[in-house]
């Protein structure tokens, strides 16, 4: 796979990808080259990381979900009184 090196590339434009690459889970070389794709109309390779939990929901979406009867509790637990006590 080619390599291109970006030369005098200004701190400020430096600490901004840091940053977005930062915001989106990805590392600064990823983030430059997801840039560059959507600049020249090509699609990633891979579909965008994202969190954990939005895998597991897509992953069981598929299955249509799952309703569940639950009881309900015929006893709350009650908080406990920190109120003034005797000693």
């Amino acid at each position: 796979m080619p390599t291109l090196t970006i030369r005098n590339l200004d701190d400020a434009t430096k600490q901004g990808l840091r940053l977005q690459a930062a915001r989106h889970g990805r590392s600064m070389e990823e983030e430059a080259r997801t840039i560059l794709r959507q600049a020249v109309g090509e699609s990633p390779a891979q579909p965008p990381l994202d969190g954990v939990g939005t895998r597991i929901h897509a992953h069981f979406a598929r299955l249509g979900g799952v309703e569940l009867d639950l009881p309900e509790r015929a006893d709350q637990p009650q908080p406990p009184d920190f109120g003034e006590t005797a000693r």
